[in-house]
């Protein structure tokens, strides 16, 4: 004799619990991600335009160079494509994005602080970074949603 019973917590049921991963993510984030994706797709540009344009300014989280080619503007450049890469992921809804994305805004507080807090030792001058404002809260969501990423539905 054979029991017949009912898995409560069927597939399809617990397909239809988890959230959409599309959903996770907060309109402010998809806005600055759009941005970000663009400024990702101009960095061949700006290499270009590095190499015929004897002057081009380049900034981000207060670090600044005149060209791509020096150190600096080699790591702005490097910065500008990452933030393209992870903004792409997240609005794809890749696995990776969040943890690149964690990577992406913990890079970006450390830089701003670093920036901060030199000028302040070297010449006595404090100017406070303004990312940091949408830099923490962008931090604190991808820690907030990290686990439910993993387990929600990629649609």
């Amino acid at each position: 004799m054979t029991n017949s019973t009912t898995d409560i917590l069927s597939d399809s049921f617990l397909n239809e619990a988890r959230i959409s991963r599309r959903k996770l993510i907060p309109l402010w984030i998809k806005i600055f991600a759009s941005i970000f994706i663009v400024f990702g797709l101009l960095t061949p540009i700006a290499l270009i335009a590095g190499i015929i344009m004897h002057n081009f300014a380049l900034s981000l989280y207060g670090l600044e160079a005149n060209t791509p080619y020096s150190i600096i503007g080699a790591l702005i450049i490097f910065l500008f494509m990452f933030k393209g890469i992870v903004a792409y992921g997240l609005l794809k809804r890749e696995d990776w994005a969040i943890k690149f994305g964690i990577i992406d805004a913990v890079l970006g507080i450390i830089i701003c602080i670093t920036i901060m807090i030199y000028p302040a030792f070297s010449n006595n001058q404090f100017m406070f970074r303004l990312e940091l404002v949408g830099l923490i809260p962008y931090l604190i969501k991808l820690l907030k949603i990290k686990d439910e990423w993993q387990f929600a539905l990629n649609n």
